[in-house]
């Protein structure tokens, strides 16, 4: 048993997490309950709200900050105690769909500047493999004048969490652990055993550990788009994709992958890590790319499609009105970071459309910020077409005749998950 690992346990020195978000808090919150930890963030405010006992992203009940042997800071000068680090902050892509590493880079600077001798830093940020090793403990090494291995422990555990998942959380996750040695490694496991009650999973190395983490959304990603890609295919042939799979599906082995939109700060972003780092080892990621294609551009495919339907009932789409239902990347989050909603929005209004946006979680004002338009209150019809774009659960409850009531005679129902596939008969519908 090391060192570190048995100080933690008796609160004799300190772990911090740095970067408080969807995955960061739920972590510090949870060694919380065992260990001395220090939260920081670079967001004062967001650090205010976690001090009252509030989730900024809304993911977790006032309950889950009871008893938590916490300090919340964004003050650079508390962490100056600590001994094991966590970094859990984004790893975005720009517009170039370039990794940008500035928030990694940033939280990485932070950290250098308190390292001290036997500190260990764990990232949990998604990477391409050789990030840690390449880019970031260079770094430490550069502002504390530490020497890595020798002075300071580096490892990576790639973070599961899953937003909006109430029953994938990260103690019933197995975690991918590894270290820059065999002492750290083991020290890292060790750690993390202590709030993981799935176990955890000792990789042999860092890289071996970044990379696992990366196939795991990339390989979502190349299915789904796999299903985009069948879903083109099979409405040019006048035939439901979702009964297509659902026969399909009869068989023991057929992966049940759904078409849709593919955003958020997960599948839509990793595999352009691994895109990146292929290409400056020589090799074009042909299949990868390709999936991304496909998924990038299944927003402007939705609008081109509902487009193509309200041309056909003989409406002129600068006369048109469409309801979107759904902003946020996914369902039943608050959380509008790369939400493919956005490309839905922006296609039907390159056409004149007239676009209503509702969401019952998505935040106005960042919406706004983000996308350049604002959500309504409420649904104004009757529209020419209602897309559902995003199943929240508040809307499972919608039935045809709620349907009816806000769309025109000759209305669409465009319901991209097939979520009411059986349950609409007097209307005109479409699904992915």
């Amino acid at each position: 048993m090391s060192g570190l690992y048995d100080r933690l346990k008796k609160k004799e020195a300190k772990l911090a997490v740095i970067g408080l978000g969807y995955v960061g808090l739920p972590i510090a919150l949870a060694f919380a309950r065992k260990l001395k930890v220090v939260g920081f963030d670079i967001n004062r405010k967001r650090v205010d709200m976690m001090r009252r006992g509030e989730d900024p992203s809304e993911e977790l009940a006032a309950e889950a900050f009871h008893g938590a042997d916490i300090l919340f800071t964004a003050d650079i000068n508390d962490l100056k105690d600590v001994e094991f680090f966590i970094v859990a902050v984004p790893t975005p892509i720009d517009k170039q769909n370039i990794p940008d590493l500035a928030p990694l880079l940033g939280a990485t600077r932070t950290v250098a500047q308190v390292l001290k001798k036997g500190d260990h830093v764990v990232y949990e940020s998604t990477v391409y493999p050789g990030c840690t090793e390449e880019d970031c403990v260079p770094l430490l090494e550069q502002i504390s004048g530490l020497k890595f291995v020798r002075d300071f422990k580096v490892g990576y555990s790639p973070e599961r969490i899953n937003p909006g998942d109430k029953n994938h959380t990260l103690e019933n996750i197995t975690k991918v652990t590894s270290g820059c040695d065999a002492e750290s490694a083991e020290t890292v496991a060790q750690v993390y055993e202590l709030v993981v009650k799935a176990g955890v999973h000792r990789a042999p190395s860092i890289k071996v550990a970044e990379a696992a983490k990366i196939i795991e959304n990339t390989q979502r990603d190349v299915n789904i788009a796999l299903t985009n890609e069948l879903s083109i295919i099979f409405n040019r042939m006048g035939i439901n994709t979702y009964d297509v799979l659902e026969a399909a599906g009869t068989k023991w082995n057929f992966l049940k992958f759904k078409p849709g939109l593919v955003g958020g700060h997960c599948i839509g972003v990793d595999p352009y890590y691994l895109v990146y780092k292929a290409k400056q080892l020589g090799y074009h990621a042909q299949i990868i790319d390709s999936g991304r294609f496909v998924n990038d551009s299944m927003g402007g495919y939705v609008a081109k499609q509902t487009v193509k339907k309200i041309i056909a009932e003989g409406v002129n789409p600068a006369d048109a009105r469409v309801l979107v239902m759904g902003a946020t990347f996914k369902e039943d989050v608050t959380d509008i970071r790369n939400s493919k909603v956005a490309d839905v929005v922006k296609e039907l209004k390159s056409f004149s459309v007239h676009v209503d946006v509702t969401d019952p979680h998505a935040d106005s004002g960042q919406v706004k910020h983000e996308y350049g338009y604002e959500l309504v209150q409420a649904a104004d019809g009757p529209y020419d077409a209602v897309i559902v774009a995003v199943n929240h659960a508040a809307y499972a409850d919608h039935d045809e005749s709620w349907f009816k009531q806000h769309l025109k005679p000759k209305g669409i129902l465009v319901d991209l998950k097939g979520t009411y596939r059986n349950q609409v008969n007097g209307l005109s519908y479409w699904s992915l």
